[in-house]
């Protein structure tokens, strides 16, 4: 259906329908080149505690080797203890801060989430048929695209280095151990650096495709829109029917109120304002009823039928229904017209004014 094309951008409701779900924007591609750097720079800041760690376990491995003539438990287990803890003072820095980042990059895309959901299995992800259309879809093509740009990456930069370095390494080696490895370190690391600037413009690119195809996937149809208006602000159809019934109530009270006016006061059919004078309650005549063409001509028959005196003015009438609310004193450039009005009419019943 032409209808159920998703065309219109997510509404705020659905996008958070959508977070609560877990369907929420995240690249992975990101938290990877992020927890690499930090590993990058860990190495680089902790080198030289990782150095002195190792140097200090080589030193102790001689040491037993010399000292030890036979192998007991307790002496393995005292080689394991330092093995152990040789392996955890260099390790544990950088997977620390790698776990963190990870953490971190994660948290600054998603925000703080749990979502229940995500743990009930889905069984529609067994489904084959879905599997097929995951495989061809625009997702799938960027990701082998993108692995493949990767590893060319990975190719190119690691020939690039291993074709510059080579020579300058086999010389130094020939030297001495510690410039060896330090020349052999500071060119690891310029690769390591460099092809984490490559990743991390991958990254870039591989988040504003995530965020495009999120806002792609959560698009919503005419009818979503419609069906979500209805959800939050009610149906149309049944808020005009509850608007017509309060119509009603409303002309039923104003009804009701049309024997109690002093006056009618009508233009002749198409307009027609009922009012009421006490002298002990009021300071001005007040409007207990007012109505347009059919009920207009409701109020002078009802008038009629209760004996109240109905007068014909066309400006006084239409003037009185344009600037006057129900239950409201009349303007006070009416007064003096009322009151010629209303004199007449107390008169007419014998009734005393003042």
């Amino acid at each position: 259906m032409a209808g159920d094309s998703k065309t219109e951008k997510a509404t705020p409701k659905r996008r958070k329908d959508e977070r609560k779900k877990g369907n929420i924007l995240v690249s992975k591609d990101v938290i990877a080149v992020v927890s690499l750097i930090g590993t990058f720079f860990a190495l680089k800041v902790f080198f030289p505690q990782m150095l002195q760690t190792i140097n200090t376990f080589i030193y102790k491995a001689f040491h037993y080797a010399q000292t030890k003539t036979d192998i007991t438990n307790d002496f393995a287990m005292e080689v394991s203890k330092e093995t152990m803890l040789a392996f955890f003072q260099i390790a544990a820095p950088i997977v620390c801060i790698s776990v963190a980042l990870s953490i971190l990059a994660t948290v600054a895309q998603t925000k703080p989430i749990f979502v229940a959901d995500s743990l009930k299995p889905k069984f529609n992800r067994m489904n084959p048929l879905q599997g097929i259309k995951k495989l061809f879809s625009v997702k799938s093509v960027f990701d082998v695209v993108k692995g493949i740009i990767k590893i060319t990456i990975l190719i190119v930069m690691l020939y690039s280095f291993i074709s510059k370095s080579i020579l300058s390494v086999t010389r130094t080696i020939q030297g001495d151990v510690y410039p060896s490895c330090a020349l052999l370190l500071n060119l690891t690391m310029s690769l390591v650096f460099k092809i984490c600037l490559a990743f991390l413009v991958i990254s870039v690119l591989d988040y504003f495709f995530q965020w495009w195809e999120y806002e792609r996937q959560i698009k919503m149809s005419k009818h979503e829109l419609k069906e979500e208006y209805k959800q939050m602000e009610g149906d149309p159809q049944i808020k005009s029917k509850i608007k017509e019934v309060q119509r009603k109530m409303a002309m039923s009270r104003m009804m009701q109120a049309v024997p109690q006016a002093d006056v009618v006061i009508k233009n002749p059919t198409h307009f027609a304002v009922a009012l009421k004078y006490d002298l002990e309650k009021d300071s001005a005549p007040i409007l207990l009823a007012k109505g347009q063409d059919e009920v207009a001509l409701r109020i002078i028959k009802t008038a009629e039928e209760s004996d109240v005196y109905v007068l014909e003015n066309k400006p006084l009438a239409r003037a009185i229904y344009a600037m006057t609310d129900l239950n409201q004193e009349i303007p006070a450039d009416f007064y003096g017209t009322v009151a010629e009005i209303l004199v007449y009419v107390y008169q007419l019943k014998n009734k005393k004014i003042l």
